[in-house]
């Protein structure tokens, strides 16, 4: 069974930064293109970006370009969502999500909590 773990959510000052980490147990990550969203309270979950199956195609939301970075790292399973310069309005949920392409994703993670206080 697949199954994909994020971390690394906390608590931060605006200006801060933060890397997210997400982790795949159940099958190779390498098979899959990994997005992450995020969802704020009362707001609709949207995306940050995703990286292609190679690592080499990336495209990040525009309200994120610029601050944030996805890497990956298919020989251990993971990758990871590096935000700087965070702002309060990017307090909410992120959560990473795998499929066979971008908009086509079959399995979730719980979600991190990320706080950004002014």
């Amino acid at each position: 069974q697949v199954q994909v773990v994020e971390s690394g959510g906390g608590s931060v000052q605006a200006g801060g930064s933060l890397r997210l980490s997400c982790i795949c147990f159940g099958d190779t990550l390498s098979n899959f293109v990994v997005g992450w969203f995020r969802q704020a309270p009362g707001k609709e979950r949207e995306s940050v970006g995703f990286i292609g199956v190679s690592g080499i195609f990336k495209s990040y939301a525009d309200s994120m370009k610029g601050r944030v970075t996805i890497s990956r790292d298919d020989a251990a399973n993971t990758v990871w969502l590096q935000m700087n310069s965070l702002k309060p309005e990017d307090t909410a949920v992120y959560y990473c999500t795998i499929g066979p392409r971008d908009r086509e994703y079959d399995w979730w993670g719980q979600g991190t909590q990320v706080a950004v206080s002014s």
